[in-house]
């Protein structure tokens, strides 16, 4: 999400459906038609131990991959010279706003994730089929992973999502104080703190197909 960054996550997908073709025959994608689809991505908070649980009403979805479209760190001030619209079209939001593993401004995703269900993979060797419930009467929404996969098992290591919203007042997260050097972040290393905000990381997981219902 530098120039490698749109190699590699075309390599990600390239990757993911070849080992979708080549696991046809497993138990997961045997028991269904499935319809592949472009790929998504899921921002999910959740234990990684997990295998099911609640508040995926908390969680949310790029139906385009966001790296392409985001804006570098460095060009934070040309951002704001723009209106705070990024050149792709989308809108920044200072009261909000989100960094993956490369340093690039991406757009935020949509909220919430819509309920149903999608199969994800971690690009490699692990696929399960999440399940997203309709919200309860009080809008939570369950979530549950088949085939005893858990949410480490199924989220992308490599991918970062890291949401920045103020720690005090509107206006005081702001890009310009995130740590440039910082990128891009080593596996397993979290994304920085920037003075002004508070700091959630999110999981990613891919998705790659859905139960096809024609």
């Amino acid at each position: 999400m530098k120039p490698r960054f749109n190699f590699s996550r075309r390599q990600l997908l390239t990757s993911a459906l070849g080992f979708l073709a080549s696991t046809l025959a497993s138990p997961i994608l045997a028991q269904t038609k499935i319809r592949r689809i472009q790929a998504q991505y899921i921002a999910a908070l959740a234990p990684e131990g997990a295998t099911s649980g609640m508040g995926a009403e908390t969680w949310g979805i790029w139906k385009v991959d966001p790296g392409p479209i985001g804006v570098w760190l460095r060009f934070y001030q040309a951002l704001q010279k723009a209106g705070n619209i990024a050149p792709a079209g989308w809108r920044f939001d200072i009261d909000d706003w989100w960094l993956d593993e490369n340093g690039l401004i991406m757009k935020a995703p949509e909220f919430p994730i819509p309920a149903g269900q999608y199969y994800v993979t971690n690009g490699e060797e692990n696929i399960s089929l999440l399940t997203v419930e309709q919200p309860d009467a009080d809008g939570k929404q369950a979530w549950s992973l088949s085939d005893d996969k858990t949410i480490s098992d199924v989220t992308h290591g490599p991918c970062r999502s890291a949401r920045y919203t103020p720690a005090g007042e509107t206006g005081t997260c702001s890009p310009e104080y995130a740590d440039r050097t910082a990128f891009p972040l080593k596996p397993g290393e979290a994304p920085p703190v920037v003075s002004g905000c508070n700091r959630e990381s999110y999981a990613v997981l891919i998705v790659f197909a859905v139960p096809f219902t024609g």
